[in-house]
């Protein structure tokens, strides 16, 4: 998985990076969008990544709203996942061509703590700025989930996000 280069553009000049006894309902933040690149063959690593984030943001007393192409969101994984079952809204079967225009209108209300929609293309920088202001407007986070095929060995993406850790290097 790797993030575009208009990965975690943080709006304001606060950092996410808040103690982590804080919740993220306690952390102040004007809105953030982030595309997320993640391979359709190992999910696993996007659940490392993105599932504890919601799982804070389950935390407050919004929504979190996915706006999925194809399939529904099981029931189980929902809760088995952690996200609060209650506070997860889905919009299924959605076309792909009103998937910006629909978050748009979602990360506005200032309803949803996070609105996630998927998008087979790049984002344009209109959008990038469209989706910015509006998740500034509401207060909230909007990740665009891009699957991306499997690379060959020894080929890696363009731009990407790497994350060093001691405890695996």
């Amino acid at each position: 998985m790797y993030f575009s280069h208009h990965q975690h553009r943080a709006v304001n000049g606060r950092q996410m990076a808040a103690n982590t006894a804080n919740t993220t309902a306690d952390v102040e933040m004007k809105g953030l969008i982030s595309e997320v690149m993640y391979r359709e063959d190992q999910p696993w690593m996007t659940q490392l990544v993105l599932l504890p984030l919601l799982q804070q943001l389950g935390q407050q007393s919004r929504w979190q709203l996915w706006l999925t192409p194809q399939q529904r969101l099981s029931r189980q994984w929902v809760q088995a996942s952690g996200l609060p079952l209650t506070k997860v809204m889905q919009v299924s079967q959605m076309d792909p061509h009103l998937t910006i225009s629909s978050m748009i209108r979602a990360l506005e209300t200032g309803n949803y703590s996070v609105v996630i929609g998927w998008l087979s293309r790049d984002l344009s920088d209109d959008e990038y700025r469209r989706l910015t202001e509006a998740a500034e407007k509401g207060n909230a986070m909007g990740f665009l989930m891009r699957p991306t095929l499997a690379t060959h060995e020894g080929h890696r993406p363009r731009s990407g996000l790497k994350i060093h850790s001691s405890l695996y290097h």
